[in-house]
């Protein structure tokens, strides 16, 4: 394995538990999974709709998400938001996140 691919592997184990992070406070707001796709990837959450779509599916699964189809339109399209229990874990996970934050901004950090 070359040094960039292992750099790879590490950010996306990394960025892993920040999309559902991120997920959580962008569907404050109703949105649906492309639209969701491509914010989160103008925000700098890079993912794609593989990882993506299993992900909403298991947060509302676990009662973190609630969705409801809307068929207004020609496309039918299934729109995510978050749940009370989805609210009130984005709270403890954006207090966590931080926390682990500032422990690691406080880790000694020599340059070489």
């Amino acid at each position: 394995m070359t040094e960039n691919e292992a750099l790879d592997t590490h950010l996306q184990e990394l960025r892993r538990g920040t999309v559902v992070l991120a997920c959580l406070r962008l569907l404050q707001q109703p949105g649906y999974g492309y639209g969701l796709l491509e914010e989160l990837t103008g925000r700098g959450f890079d993912t794609d709709a593989n990882t993506l779509y299993p992900l909403l599916r298991r947060l509302e699964k676990q009662g973190h998400l609630i969705s409801e189809w809307n068929t207004d339109e020609a496309r039918p399209r299934k729109f995510y938001r978050t749940s009370p229990a989805g609210d009130r874990l984005a709270v403890t996970l954006t207090h966590e996140f931080r926390a682990i934050a500032g422990s690691i901004d406080a880790l000694p950090q020599e340059e070489r």
